[in-house]
């Protein structure tokens, strides 16, 4: 392999050179003078042994070899640019930055946050609430919690807990005048539907879950449909009626008694889960390996984790 490569300079005039076609415009780019575009190129011109310009009078235009190596060089140029991004990133020893979903964050996260801090004061932990997956060459991030099938490439994954769907409400619909105590007494309640955008194929919809247990007489469609879990759960302790819930992410309600379970034992398993992840080859600083072994203990700690 050839070690030698052309001066940094002589690149970048090429480069503006061949994306304004004008030594002027990228003398202008650049804050330097024409003359020493011409010179830098000329030095590439010299390194490569052949011209990459046709000099037109005035104007001027790409070589063939010029014109092929232009996308090659501008995307060399942006791993450039992405390799000093994380030189400048800060050196962070007592931070842990966090990425999840909104209603994992909202829901299972912030609420159990307090008991990480108050075994480890001087870390910091930082949640970013975001549907779309972190890419980690660009992202502040050291940990993401994916929802999904697991078994993500080009990173480190291992499953933080599994996942079921279970119908819940508000305490308040299991008295009244259509209490609550069979999935048969369903018939006439409102149903909350959990519409976001997981594509988990082996989640059940209300529709599929009453068909299961033979409610032929209960319409699966009928009801309210919310794109956030979360909305579906406050729309559940509220009482605008029954949602079949992700248990994970209703499990802070449950606890807290502003939700209720009225049908025991169906729960319904599905084929995702919750999966930690985070960078191949990023050094594991000591706030890190703490928040991981203190999030890996809380799931462990939920009874109903599968």
């Amino acid at each position: 392999m050839n070690n030698a490569y052309p001066p940094l300079n002589a690149l970048r005039a090429f480069e503006a050179a061949a994306r304004r076609l004008s030594f002027t415009k990228a003398a202008e780019d650049l804050d330097v003078t024409p003359g020493a575009i011409s010179q830098q190129v000329k030095i590439l011109e010299d390194f490569v042994g052949q011209p990459l310009f046709r000099r037109l009078g005035r104007a001027v235009e790409l070589t063939d070899a010029a014109r092929v190596s232009m996308p090659l060089l501008r995307e060399a140029f942006e791993r450039i640019d992405d390799a000093v991004r994380q030189m400048r990133l800060p050196l962070r020893r007592e931070r842990v930055s966090v990425s999840a979903a909104p209603s994992f964050a909202s829901k299972w996260l912030v609420p159990r946050i307090d008991r990480f801090q108050a075994a480890n004061p001087d870390v910091q932990v930082w949640v970013a609430a975001d549907m779309n997956l972190v890419d980690f060459a660009y992202a502040d991030v050291d940990l993401a919690v994916r929802y999904g099938p697991g078994y993500y490439e080009g990173v480190t994954s291992e499953m933080l807990m599994g996942e079921e769907v279970l119908p819940v409400c508000s305490p308040a619909l299991l008295e009244g005048g259509r209490p609550l105590k069979s999935p048969q007494d369903l018939v006439g309640h409102t149903l909350l539907h959990d519409v976001s955008p997981d594509n988990d194929p082996s989640c059940p919809d209300w529709s599929m879950w009453l068909a299961a247990r033979g409610i032929a007489r209960a319409d699966g469609n009928q009801g309210l449909r919310f794109n956030q879990s979360a909305m579906v759960i406050d729309a559940a302790a509220s009482g605008r009626g029954i949602a079949l819930a992700k248990r994970a992410i209703a499990a802070a309600d449950l606890q807290s008694g502003r939700l209720v379970a009225p049908f025991a034992g169906e729960g319904d398993k599905v084929g995702f889960a919750y999966w930690l992840v985070r960078p191949k080859g990023r050094t594991m600083t000591p706030a890190l390996k703490s928040f991981l072994d203190w999030i890996k203990s809380e799931a462990t700690g939920d009874d109903w984790v599968i």
